[in-house]
Order: structure tokens, then sequence, then C-alpha cells
């Protein structure tokens, strides 16, 4: 490694000493790498204001260190653990969101723009924290649902996920350096694996601050987050099976970096997510004055000028029905013209620079390209007007609005892309043809379509969904609570086929999956319980003298079991309940007349079954753990009872979910499930419920216990 030497963890930093190396986090330690490193210039007035090198580095001893003390870290703790680690990393990092306001500003990116980057990467944090509660209180969790291999019951098999051993390699794009960051790693923390961090080096000085911010903040366990700020050298050389590298950027860049030999050789998940061609359908029912006419001026304004064109969902092929191309180019001119560039600092600009100069340049060449076959409608490639800025020093870019009418002839509109704030207007004669033409940029990360007539958001969503990550159907009816085109969500997955990576993040749970392992276990039902720690159907029941109703959260077992007392179900019961509930349907009914039915005689209501149930196996005449019902997911009846059958319940402890206090005044609690099967005579299974309880957790029994004894 290069000299040790600590940085000092002012957030502003970089842009008081002009020309000042970043660092890096690794391996525990923030470290100066050697050599002069990239210049990275302020993208509104140009000047140098950091270098970014990792020379020196040794990549090697960085992941093993990942995979050694972080993922050994992180995989000791639960879901839950986690979940609670990632809110309070979101609830510090907000508190601190000002700072990185300031430095966001250097990257070209207005207010509003930041707040993207910024507030939703935190927000990414927040929402898998909340994404805790879908999982178990343990390191790992099942998949899916048991699976019976023998006739008898007494084998079966399960799939169990648990977190890999390695480290999740992120290499992620310029446009965001913050959310690009804590969007994945938000969720690889949460299944229990470490992060190496790569950003791209001319916006890393941003990424740098946040991460100064998270180290400082002790949250994390060690070696869960190690950072690189300039190139990644022969990092990906070292990775091996247990690793996941994901991408963030070019097509180009991607391929090369998915073909590394190693990641060949290892079969290292590798997640692409390529820049695409983002389109926009406008329906032929949105004329002109509609609401959705409306809608969807607003939404490309928006997608061609925030972050000036640089995401990787922005909206680059508007489509729209032939008649209305004119009155098109028209209005969104009119639009675009309302974008006031400059400087991100002044309140009356809209429209920020790009990041660096360069990407204006690559921005430029790209244009010139679709210009053989496309035409300017609005703006100037070599010219523009800015507020508060010199354009000539800072890596300003015009709005760009092309007309191309002949979308089926010209291939390089559906093949060439401008990262930044430009977009070509097309038409199409009817609705096969706009699912054609957006078919043609060979898979997108998104693509919407305006329009309030259902049966035309039906055809199209089915008929373009194989070409497309995400669909918006945008219309007056969600316009208000809409995200937009152009906004990745982490309950969602992000990326799409083809062009755009063939990867897949985010998404929820989904997205968690990536990185753990899936694995097939085969056993008995009771030790299948005892891995899992959910109850399965046939394990043998934990029989004890108390009943499970008078055990406190922590007492409870999994696969604590009682069978009850028999009830004999009487007609006078299924005349009586249906009295009270007013159902009366025919098969109820003594004096039905049931040839040709289903059932042989009066037969009793399924929600009397279960009523009648929990009158046999609740206990709770007397005040005890158990706060309340909390509510029933799932519910079959499997088979008629009749009037004379004998009713007993097997009632069995299936799982146990903790909650977090909503407030210091909040009793400490947990959810408890409930297997109910309900039998009959015979021992046959009539019906089977889960149902959950609240239940006290001892701890807060002994905390109300003191204070009744305080003094008063």
């Amino acid at each position: 490694m290069p000299n040790n030497k600590k940085e000092n963890n002012d957030l502003s930093l970089p842009f008081r000493r002009t020309g000042g190396k970043l660092g890096n986090y690794v391996t525990g330690n923030w470290v100066i790498g050697d050599g002069d490193g990239q210049a990275l210039h302020d993208a509104v007035t140009g000047e140098t204001i950091a270098y970014a090198t990792t020379k020196g580095l040794d990549f090697a001893s960085i992941l093993q260190y990942g995979r050694e003390v972080g993922n050994t870290n992180l995989r000791k703790l639960t879901f839950h653990e986690r979940g609670r680690m990632l809110k309070a990393l979101a609830l510090h990092l907000m508190e601190k969101k000002d700072a990185f306001y300031q430095i966001s500003y250097h990257t070209g990116a207005t207010k509003a723009d930041s707040w993207i980057d910024i507030e939703g990467g935190i927000g990414n944090l927040f929402a898998n924290a909340s994404l805790r509660r879908k999982f178990p209180d343990l390191p790992y969790c099942t998949d899916g649902d048991p699976v019976g291999l023998s006739k008898g019951g007494n084998f079966i098999g399960h799939h169990l996920l648990v977190p890999k051993e390695g480290v999740a390699v992120h290499i992620n794009a310029y446009n965001f350096p913050v959310w690009g960051m804590l969007e994945k790693c938000a969720v690889n923390w949460l299944a229990g694996v470490p992060a190496v961090v790569k950003p791209a080096s001319i916006t890393s000085y941003l990424t740098e601050a946040v991460v100064k911010e998270i180290i400082a903040s002790g949250i994390l366990p060690e070696g869960a987050l190690q950072l690189l700020c300039g190139s990644a050298g022969d990092l990906l050389d070292h990775v091996m099976a247990q690793d996941v590298v994901t991408f963030t950027g070019s097509k180009s860049t991607g391929l090369m970096l998915k073909s590394n030999k190693t990641i060949l050789e290892q079969s290292v998940p590798f997640n692409m997510e390529a820049d695409s061609l983002n389109a926009i359908v406008l329906g032929a029912d949105a004329e002109p004055g509609s609401p959705e006419w409306d809608l969807f001026v607003k939404e490309v304004r928006k997608e061609i000028t925030v972050k000036a064109g640089q995401k990787c969902t922005a909206i680059r092929r508007i489509f729209v029905p032939e008649h209305l191309l004119e009155d098109v180019n028209i209005v969104l001119g009119k639009a675009l013209a309302q974008t006031v560039v400059g400087n991100p600092l002044n309140d009356k600009v809209r429209m920020g620079s790009l990041a660096s100069s360069g990407q204006r340049d690559e921005v430029r060449s790209n244009v010139q390209k679709l210009l053989a076959s496309s035409q300017i409608v609005y703006g100037s490639l070599d010219s523009v007007e800015v507020m508060d800025a010199d354009a000539a020093k800072g890596a300003f870019l015009s709005p760009l609005l092309l007309l191309n009418e002949k979308p089926f002839q010209n291939e390089a509109v559906h093949e060439v892309e401008c990262f930044g704030p430009v977009s070509t207007v097309m038409p199409y004669k009817n609705l096969d043809e706009a699912i054609q033409l957006v078919k043609k940029g060979k898979g997108s990360l998104c693509c919407s379509i305006v329009t309030a007539n259902d049966k035309i958001a039906t055809e199209f969503v089915v008929g373009a969904a194989t070409h497309h990550g995400r669909i918006l159907v945008l219309n007056r009816e969600c316009a208000k609570e809409s995200t937009g085109h152009g906004s990745p969500l982490p309950m969602l997955v992000h990326g799409g086929p083809g062009r755009a990576g063939g990867g897949e993040e985010m998404g929820g749970v989904r997205g968690v999956k990536h990185y753990m392992q899936r694995v097939a276990i085969q056993g008995s039902p009771t030790t299948i319980t005892a891995i899992t720690q959910q109850y399965q159907p046939n394990a043998k029941g934990v029989q004890s003298s108390i009943h499970p109703f008078r055990k406190y959260f922590e007492e409870l077992q999994v696969g604590d079991q009682i069978v009850t007392d028999k009830r004999i179900i009487t007609s006078a019961d299924i005349d009586a309940f249906a009295a009270l509930s007013g159902d009366h349907f025919y098969a109820h009914k003594k004096d039905t007349d049931f040839s040709g039915t289903m059932f042989e005689k009066q037969v009793a209501h399924g929600y009397f079954i279960l009523s009648a149930a929990a009158g046999l196996f609740v206990d709770g005449s007397e005040l005890g753990p158990v706060l309340l019902n909390y509510g029933i997911d799932e519910l079959r009846f499997t088979k008629p009872v009749y009037a004379g059958a004998e009713l007993t319940i097997r009632f069995t402890c299936k799982e146990k979910l903790p909650q977090d206090p909503k407030d210091e005044n909040d009793i400490p609690k947990g959810i408890v499930k409930w297997l109910v099967e309900m039998l009959d005579e015979s021992g046959e299974i009539v019906g089977i419920a889960t149902i959950l309880t609240m239940v006290k957790k001892k701890n807060a029994a002994q905390s109300e216990g003191e204070m009744e004894k305080k003094p008063g």
C-alpha cells in the first residue's frame, strides 16, 4: 500500500485546497494514491478542483479484506439488524445533506438535479431499510414454498438463500455520484454482502464526500464499504466466484468489462446497466388541449433538461401520431425555450451544465452523426445563452430537439445515443408501428406511453414489454402522484434487455436475492423446520404444559404446539351462525334439495368453522402476552363439514417476526404467525389457516413491573 495518510473529514476540503488529491478508503484507512492522477474540473467554471488516483493500491488485498472482514461482519447480522443499520445511516446522511448539495453544484447540477441524486440516493436506504419486514430475523431466508417429496410427508424439500461470501464491486457512472452508489449498496448491505465502490472519476469528489460521512458515522461494520477514486486498474482480475460485479455506463465499456477473462473463468455474476435509447409514445387519443397532451409536453421537457439530459433513463426518442408531428415540434420548442441554462447556483437557472467538457464534446459528436438523417428543430449545437456563467469555460450545451421524418428507413436514430439534453421526434401511423419503432432501440431501460385509453395502453404494454425493463402509462388519473418516466424506484426492477445491458437491479426482495446464493435443501419436516425457523407441515410439534398464548414473544419457540379438545358441530350451530352473520347461502340450509350439488346435506359455514377453531385454541380469559389478533395471511376450506362432525384443532407456532418500537412509549412486541389446522373426526384436514397475533416481549412486562414498583 502507499502511505497510509489519514484524510481530513472536512466535506469541503477538495474545493478549499485546489489541486488536492481525493482519498481512497480501503482496508479500513483513508489512503492517497501515488502519482499525479486525473484532474477533475468544476463543470461550471472549468477550474481544476481535485485529482483522483488509485495508483499503488493493491486491488487483490482490497477485495480480500472485503471478503474476510466486511463479509464476515455483515453476514453475522440478521436482516432486521441490517435494515435498522440502513435506516440509521439514512437518518445520519439526511442531517448532512446540505453539505452534499454545495459540492454537487460543481458537477453542473441544479438543486432539483441534486435532489434526485442526493435525497433520491438516501431514499433508497430508507426503502431497503423498511424491506427488512419482508425477511425473517435471521441472517438467511427461505425462497418460495416447501415441496413435498414423498407420499408419507416425511421427506420434503425447500430453497434457502444465504449471503454470498464475496464482495459487491460497483463500477458506477458519473451522472449520479450519490444515487448510483447508495441504490446499489443499500441492497447488497441488506443481503449481508460488503461493497467496493468505484465511481466514475469526473464526479467522484461528491461520492468521496458522502463516503467520508458514512465512515465517520461508525454505523456500518468494519469492511462493509470501500471506495476507489480513480482508475479500476486490474481490480476485476482479482474477483472470485462469490463476488458480484455491477456496472453502469456505456454499452461498449460494459461489454469490455464483462468479457474480462477472470469474470468468465470464475463465472462471476455481472450485472450491466447500459445507457439506452428510451422512448415515449404520444397516444392517438392525446389530442392538443387534452390533459394527456399537456402531460406529454411536460414529461418530455423534463426528461430533456433534468440533469442536462444525463440520465440513463432519459427520453431519447419521441414517437407521435404523424398528423400531430408539426404541432408537437412547435409546442416542445416553446417549452424548451422557457428553460434558463446557466450557473446552477442561480435560482433562476433550470438547466445546468454537463458534467465535463469532454462529455459535452462527445454529445456534440453524436449529434453530428444523427444530423446525417435528422434536422434540428430547436436549439443550437454550437452556441448557448447562459445565465451567470461563462459558456466558453463551462460544459454548457443548448437543449436540442431533432426531427427524423423516416424512422423506419434511418437506423442511426435508433442506434446512436446522445447522453445529454438531446431528443428526436418521429412520426408513426398506427399503434402497431409505434410498438415496432420503440423496439428498434434493441432494448431499453424504460419506455412511456401517454394515453387515457386503457385499450391502447394494454395493447402497447403487452406488445412492447419484451424490449423494456419498465413501462410507464401516464394519464390524468396518475399524473399527480406519478414519479415520472425517468425515475427508477427501489421496489421495482431497474435494468433492461438487449442494448440496456440485460441486467436487473433493485426491485425490492428481488434485488436482495442477486447477492445471495440459492441452495435446495432436503430432509425431514422437523429438520427443515429447525434450519429455516419456519414450521413445516408434518414436522414434530413441541409440546408444553404452558399454553402458547401464555408465553411472551422471546419464550415462544417455532414448533410450539397444542392439540385442542373436540367440539361437535350441530345443525343448530349452523342455523345460529347463519342468523348471526346473515349468510344464508343455500348449502347452509337444512331444507335445501342437495341433488346435483357438491354437498350431501347442510354444510357448516367455513367462517363458522374458523370461529369455532378460535374458540378451541384461544386462551385469553386472563390478561396475558397476546395483545391482539393481527389478521389472517392464508385461509383454505378443504373439506365440507356437516352437522355431527367432531372438530379438533392443531395449533402451532409457525414463525416469529420482531417489530421495532414506533417511539419510546410503544410496547416492545413482535408478530407471531400460527398454523391453524382444522381436523375432523377422521383426522383429515377440513380447513387450514395462518393467523397472526401481536405478542408482547418479556422485557416490556419487566419494564412495566419496574415502573409499578417506583414510588409515585
